[in-house]
């Protein structure tokens, strides 16, 4: 089975709100470097995580985040 990369408009949100990545970490409970890895497509989130930021931003996981 070919690998899957996430892709994520994570970074776009938060700069349209101007968030900054440690206050989403605090937001959703997890740590600052979680935000940094999910951003960089170096971590899949859990299905809890991904609908905690999408409501953070009041927008769906399918507009924050697909596999390619």
């Amino acid at each position: 089975m070919p690998e899957q990369n996430l892709t994520t408009k994570l970074r776009e949100y938060r700069a349209k709100t101007g968030m900054k990545q440690g206050e989403l970490a605090e937001l959703v409970g997890v740590r600052r470097e979680t935000i940094i890895r999910l951003e960089k497509g170096q971590y899949n989130p859990s299905l809890k995580l991904a609908m905690d930021i999408a409501k953070v931003f009041g927008t769906t996981v399918e507009e924050l985040f697909s596999f390619e």
